[in-house]
């Protein structure tokens, strides 16, 4: 594993970059607001991948590597891990299928980016769908998923107060026990990546 810094318009990233001999593809993963990229459930996305034959990116956004616990507006967050990627993708992580997501913050960053970074499928660890406790549909962040035209997995805590999304044409919900942590049932969450990422993988070759 290495880390690297990568120069943003927001300041720098890092970049915990954790690859296999002859990847079959890409995984590139941000973390939620409040926490890094040694999120349980990013570990063990990082591990399942790596066991598939995919590479992966874990990033850091600027605002998280300069020491601020709030998160930058939704506009630097995409400028800075569209810049990220584009750089991984010109570098490290060249010519490979890529496979964009993240934990919470970090997978509404992947999906409102999907299209733009050429994301050839979308992984949703705890997607926030609405603040708890707040159901307005004016306020929910499911156009966000919706908007994603690729393969997209979520896997969501049964019992997560920021609400549960629906399937959709291109969208599986793995429900497993736990909430918006996805630290109750860990293996629930290995075993639902186990399933999907050769998927993606093949729809992508």
């Amino acid at each position: 594993m290495t880390v690297d810094a990568v120069e943003t318009p927001h300041g720098p990233a890092q970049v915990h970059l954790h690859p296999v001999d002859r990847p079959q593809a890409a995984l590139v993963l941000g973390h939620g607001a409040g926490g890094g990229v040694r999120a349980r459930d990013l570990v063990v996305a990082t591990e399942v991948a790596q066991a598939e034959g995919i590479s992966v990116a874990l990033v850091e956004q600027p605002y998280l590597v300069a020491g601020r616990r709030a998160p930058a507006p939704a506009s630097q967050l995409d400028t800075a891990w569209t810049a990220v990627v584009e750089h991984l993708r010109a570098g490290d992580l060249a010519d490979l299928p890529l496979i964009a997501g993240g934990r919470s913050l970090g997978a509404r960053v992947a999906c409102r980016t999907a299209e733009t970074t050429g994301a050839v499928a979308v992984l949703c660890l705890a997607f926030p769908v609405h603040a708890p406790g707040q159901h307005d549909p004016a306020k929910s962040r499911l156009p966000e998923l919706e908007a994603v035209k690729v393969p997209t997995l979520v896997v969501q805590g049964e019992s997560d107060p920021f609400g549960m999304p629906p399937p959709g044409p291109h969208r599986e919900v793995v429900q497993v026990p736990g909430d918006h942590g996805l630290k109750k049932d860990i293996e629930a969450v290995a075993a639902a990546l186990r399933e999907w990422l050769p998927r993606a993988v093949a729809q992508a070759a």
